[in-house]
């Protein structure tokens, strides 16, 4: 018996040591290929993937980050097509609920009201993709397209890892932190010399992020202008869209009965994420995180006017009386007033989708390109991106989705707790944001920013996992 014990630790040994003379090889060989430092992240990333491997919370610490953090990041090597962070943390969540699901028969697949309209959705999306190509995608759009609906599926992977009201709370936390942390990104890079932010940002080129061009952006591509803030989301615009969206929820939470967060902590979260929305110069953005803090204000927080009035208030003194913001107001009043070559550009876009949507009113021209060259499919507008790709039958599909998802979360807000009608009202403040920017901006149902569709979605899933917390609620009681 003795014997037998320390054979078989003799073998675990030789095992181990064979394993390790492998790996120090491999990594030997790669570490003579390529950067020793991409090798020492390459480990560093393998050892955080095997923590937070390890539970479905921890899957959705990986997704969470990577959308927020590290949005285009990508794996150092190709295989194929290479997969994004995103995609292998929403790969491994998924595969991670399905066994689950296998494995323990008392946890049934969760299902809500709004499902079938997000099923459908993404069904007439499939069917304009395969229409749009004719059957035969090239690999680049088929792979984009297959990125948007990992994106929308986080609707049921959220309904399926977040079982209570306070596992809704702890993903909200995370929100807020990972926005917060996000956030704070983008204002050191907006601030920090132009030479060092360029090397900083040029730095993540091995894994999927510009390496030159328009790195670092600037109002009107003017490098003598205003610079934008973009953190690691290489698009302005699309970081302003993010900080609204995740600084509606931590301004929701601040001026909650029961934050899931220390209040000053929130209400420092939420100067940080105003604070890079407005370094961002994106008027779309400002003017969605407006439409979450005047909804707050009127649904419930009356108080918030009080902040709203200030705010308005020292914007007039710094601009009239200290001359100060003068060229941000011009800014805004030129956007208002579609003066700017921005949005110049903006009504030109908008004239060529609806053109598309006349010629293709019912499933659109697809995911690719337009089907004349006189056409092109890209628009500054949700809805028109909506309308040109899916038809007005997609459009429709998308908006009555999202009234459902309002009509069934403010059914709960008024029969339910404070706490969960609180956290219910931050995730209508969130979405009424994110569609608010898509009057003028895409990010949220595009194909090339799949990390923006996935939070989007996150956020609609976790208002009804708040809906059947309030039903668990209203039950017990």
């Amino acid at each position: 018996m003795i014997d037998r014990l320390a054979s078989s630790r003799r073998s675990r040994e030789w095992t181990f040591i064979s394993i390790g003379l492998l790996l120090g090889i491999g990594i030997g060989a790669v570490a003579a290929l390529v950067s020793p430092l991409l090798v020492g992240a390459g480990l560093v990333a393998l050892a955080v993937a095997a923590v937070l491997g390890r539970s479905v919370q921890g899957m959705i610490i990986g997704t969470v980050a990577a959308a927020t953090l590290l949005p285009f990041g990508t794996l150092p090597f190709k295989i194929g097509i290479t997969p994004t962070f995103l995609e292998l943390a929403l790969f491994g969540l998924y595969g991670m609920l399905v066994l689950r699901g296998l494995l323990a028969a008392d946890q049934p697949i969760r299902w809500s009201a709004l499902a079938p309209f997000v099923v459908l959705l993404l069904g007439f999306s499939f069917f304009s993709f395969i229409v749009g190509s004719s059957g035969s995608p090239d690999p680049l759009t088929a792979h984009n397209y297959f990125k948007l609906i990992l994106g929308v599926l986080l609707f049921f992977g959220v309904l399926n890892a977040i079982h209570s009201f306070g596992e809704a709370r702890w993903l909200m936390r995370l929100l807020i932190l990972a926005g917060t942390a996000a956030a704070l990104l983008g204002i050191g890079l907006r601030f920090a010399p132009d030479p060092l932010a360029l090397r900083a940002l040029t730095s993540l080129a091995p894994i999927g992020y510009p390496d030159s061009g328009r790195v670092l952006r600037y109002v009107e591509d003017d490098p003598a202008g205003f610079e934008r803030a973009i953190g690691t989301s290489v698009d302005p615009n699309g970081f302003g869209g993010l900080m609204t969206l995740l600084g509606a929820l931590a301004l929701a939470q601040a001026l909650a009965a029961n934050p899931v967060l220390d209040r000053r902590l929130l209400w420092l979260a939420t100067a940080m994420m105003a604070l890079a929305v407005f370094l961002t110069s994106s008027r779309a953005a400002l003017g969605g995180f407006v439409v979450a803090g005047l909804i707050l204000a009127t649904v419930r927080y009356r108080r918030l006017w009080w902040g709203i009035g200030a705010g308005g208030l020292l914007g007039v003194v710094a601009i009239v009386g200290l001359g100060k913001g003068g060229a941000f107001a011009e800014r805004l009043i030129e956007g208002v007033q579609f003066q700017d070559q921005a949005n110049l550009m903006r009504l030109a876009e908008f004239q060529n989708a609806l053109a598309i949507i006349r010629a293709y009113p019912v499933f659109g021209v697809g995911f690719g390109s337009a089907p004349s060259i006189d056409l092109t499919t890209g628009v500054s507008s949700i809805y028109l991106t909506i309308g040109s790709r899916m038809g007005l039958v997609g459009l429709g599909l998308y908006l009555l989705t999202c009234v459902a998802f309002f009509v069934l979360t403010t059914r709960a807000f008024r029969h339910t707790s404070r706490d969960i009608s609180d956290a219910i009202l931050g995730t209508q403040a969130a979405i009424a944001a994110a569609l608010a920017v898509g009057l003028l901006d895409h990010y949220f149902f595009n194909i090339e920013f799949s990390h923006m569709v996935a939070l989007f979605w996150l956020v609609i899933g976790l208002g009804m996992v708040l809906v059947q917390a309030s039903r668990s609620a209203n039950d017990a009681g």
